[in-house]
């Protein structure tokens, strides 16, 4: 007998098939003498749509609402149905005497797999096969370790509830908000809080009153001096008494009271997960949440360069420490060849640093596996995300850094002045900062990092002695003005997801502690998503590089039920999701929960007062209905769209291209429809596409008609793509 095995991806399902022998070819599978290789694309099965149900749901009418039914079915995805029956037919095979499952090992894998076997009904043996990386190396030993699939049928249980509670909760509130309105709107547990999340930003930068501060400096022959008050702060909001300070210690005599000479160490930064990996790319290289998500699938399944990208540790676990040295002589294409070849010199060693088996759920920290890579096979998205792996990879292994800090402290007509310098011992993992430095790589410290008070002078300062008098010859009071908080980027956005805590309403620390332990809003898997789904249906928009709420978020926010507008109803379903897959809870009584909970809600919409306003009509015509379009920006331009939800019509005004404009070198926007299409620019620059095409040409660079036309059918992709995203995957075929 054969076993049958299930990726989760064709390429997934390739690799493993190469690794199995099994060589011989089939329409949508792999065979070899034990093994029988076949594979999904992504989810093949879903939760039916409320219009299978019956004819009640088919039109959407409030009265119909909520849409509870006694039990949620699932069904084929169509544009997938080919390959869910290729599944079928292996799996009822009489050869095949067992399962393996072998999607992806997570909460989201473990669901694609048993969906597929539900829908088909077969009844046989199951095995799941879990690992991190798909080097041939992981799934030998992930084969050779098999483990039985009931031990994750907890997991799966969590999986289907997750699913269940957002189709409930999510298409009944996006029904009723729609329908009361007449607007393509939606709201979910994970996109409404996050537009929340924007919209306290916003709030906080709009009532913020800037306030004057006012520090000083004091030179005498040997350096320059740092006043510091009583309560050690570098600055005052007091002008009068800062200057004060200076009137009455200029010409002053100051004596040295202390100078403190300790060794110090920085340790480097933790390694990745894929959040923290997301900020970095976003950051460094303007890279969205989803592109770096997409450069890391690719790197993970076609060059298997990099372990499982979807997790939420940055720790390692024990039994991965072997393997290192492996990993290391992969990486020494590159850059980080010097550092790759004087750490494989030494006895590498784990340190709860970074190897902690405690700290790791499903997957451990982003690392490279032990495949090495020829660098220029990489795209540029690729390459910039693998060197970011092996660069925080390295360090971490990596001696920490170590520096002489000298603090002297002096006293003048009872004033406190301090002065700090920093010597270089060994640069430890700073070395790789170097390295990135030398090539070039953008090292620019994250926005919401703090500050280090005081200045510090790197390298040496004068010898002082305690006693010295040093005269204060000058001074000078520099006034600043305390700043709003940044709006959101990507990268800021993702963190606050992840750490939602401090922008809830509730004073529940419990409720607070498990929203900070469960992850956030959403998954490290979920959360590039609904960035990008709230982009799409228009209820944010970006002004480089920063993210605002369109009038159209702002407005969901006020007619979304409250609860869905915060992060606590996500720390609650995850803590229960979390007890379901661990067996504390039984999966019916959540459910029970969520159907009371669903029908609150829909009360709360039919019982509300308030209205939708569009206030981005043009003065256009559909050319399908006739009724007055909406002109939105979406992520990288403009666009029209029919305000009518059961039209969908939309066409593109204008997209954000790579062309630089000549004169001001920003990026150049594209407009306008066939012969008439041109670039124009911020700064007034205008130029037909023709010319161009032909200034370009004779310069011997910028865009080719290849890259035209991929940008012309990008265009036009986006053009058929649904106007309104809502929440889960269940709803993407919905004509909201």
């Amino acid at each position: 007998m054969k076993s049958l095995v299930i990726a989760e991806k064709p390429s997934v399902g390739r690799d493993i098939a190469r690794v199995l022998g099994c060589k011989q070819g089939g329409n949508g599978y792999l065979e070899g003498k034990d093994y029988v290789v076949t594979w999904a694309l992504g989810h093949l099965v879903e939760l039916a749509d409320p219009e299978s149900y019956g004819d009640k749901w088919k039109a959407w009418k409030m009265e119909t609402l909520p849409m509870l039914p006694e039990r949620l079915e699932i069904q084929v995805i169509k544009k997938t149905g080919r390959q869910y029956q290729t599944v079928k037919t292996q799996m009822f095979r009489k050869d095949i005497g067992q399962i393996i499952i072998a999607t992806d090992a997570g909460r989201e894998g473990e669901l694609v797999a048993r969906w597929i076997i539900q829908k088909s009904g077969v009844k046989k043996p199951m095995k799941r096969l879990w690992i991190s990386s798909v080097t041939d190396k992981a799934i030998r030993q992930g084969f050779s370790s098999l483990r039985d699939a009931r031990d994750y049928q907890k997991l799966y249980e969590a999986a289907v509830a997750r699913a269940e509670a957002d189709w409930l909760v999510g298409l009944n509130a996006t029904r009723a908000l729609t329908v009361k309105h007449n607007a393509q709107l939606s709201c979910g547990r994970v996109q409404t809080p996050t537009l929340a999340i924007i919209a306290k930003r916003e709030a906080q930068i709009k009532a913020f009153q800037p306030k004057s501060y006012y520090s000083l400096k004091m030179k005498s022959k040997e350096a320059s001096w740092t006043w510091k008050s009583a309560q050690n702060s570098s600055s005052t909001f007091s002008k009068e008494e800062i200057q004060k300070v200076k009137t009455q210690v200029t010409n002053g005599t100051a004596v040295v009271k202390e100078v403190k000479k300790k060794q110090q160490k920085s340790y480097a930064p933790q390694l990745y997960d894929l959040t923290s990996l997301q900020q970095d790319a976003n950051r460094m290289f303007g890279f969205s949440a989803k592109q770096t998500l997409d450069y890391m699938q690719s790197l993970y399944e076609r060059h298997k360069v990099v372990t499982y990208p979807r997790t939420d540790s940055r720790y390692l676990t024990a039994d991965i420490v072997e393997t290192i040295p492996e990993r290391i002589r992969a990486c020494r294409s590159g850059v980080f060849a010097p550092i790759c070849g004087k750490l494989l010199k030494t006895a590498i060693k784990g340190n709860k640093s970074f190897v902690d088996d405690k700290k790791v759920s499903d997957h451990h920290a982003i690392i490279p596996t032990e495949q090495g890579v020829n660098l220029k096979d990489l795209e540029y998205g690729e390459r910039k995300i693998y060197e970011l792996v092996v660069s925080r990879f390295l360090s971490v292994l990596l001696p920490p850094c170590q520096y002489q800090q000298t603090e002297v402290t002096a006293v003048c007509e009872g004033q406190h002045f301090t002065l700090k310098g920093r010597i270089l011992e060994q640069p430890g993992w700073q070395e790789i900062k170097m390295l990135q430095k030398e090539a070039g790589m953008d090292l620019t410290e994250s926005e919401e990092a703090e500050e280090e008070p005081g200045e510090v002078v790197t390298g040496s300062i004068p010898d002082f002695r305690q006693g010295q008098k040093i005269l204060f010859t000058e001074g000078k009071i520099n006034e600043g003005k305390t700043k709003p908080p940044l709006p959101f980027t990507e990268a800021t956005l993702l963190a606050a997801m992840e750490n939602p805590v401090k922008y809830m309403e509730s004073a529940d620390q419990k409720l607070k502690k498990t929203l900070g332990e469960t992850g956030g809003l959403g998954t490290v898997a979920t959360r590039a998503d609904i960035i990008e789904k709230l982009f799409h249906s228009f209820m944010i928009e970006k002004r480089d590089p920063y993210i605002h709420l369109t009038s159209k978020g702002r407005q969901v926010l006020e007619l979304a039920p409250q609860g869905l507008t915060s992060p606590e109803l996500t720390a609650k379903w995850e803590q229960e999701l979390a007890d379901i897959a661990g067996g504390k809870i039984k999966k019916k009584d959540f459910e029970a929960k969520i159907r009371t909970y669903t029908v609150d809600i829909v009360k709360d919409i039919q019982a509300s007062s308030k209205t939708y306003r569009h206030d981005n009509l043009t003065g256009k015509k559909c050319p399908e209905c006739g009724k007055l379009m909406l002109e939105v920006n979406h992520k990288n331009g403009k666009m029209l769209v029919c305000q009518d939800r059961e039209c969908g019509y939309r066409k593109t005004l204008s997209k954000v291209t790579n062309a630089r404009c000549p004169q001001c070198h920003k990026k150049m926007e594209l407009i306008g429809e066939g012969e008439n299409r041109r670039f124009t620019c911020v700064c007034g620059y205008r130029e037909k596409l023709s010319a161009f095409e032909k200034r370009k040409k004779e310069s011997g660079g910028g865009v080719s008609k290849k890259d035209v036309s991929r940008y012309m059918n990008q265009m036009r992709q986006e053009a058929k793509e649904p106007v309104n995203h809502a929440f889960a995957d269940a709803f993407a075929k919905l004509k909201l």
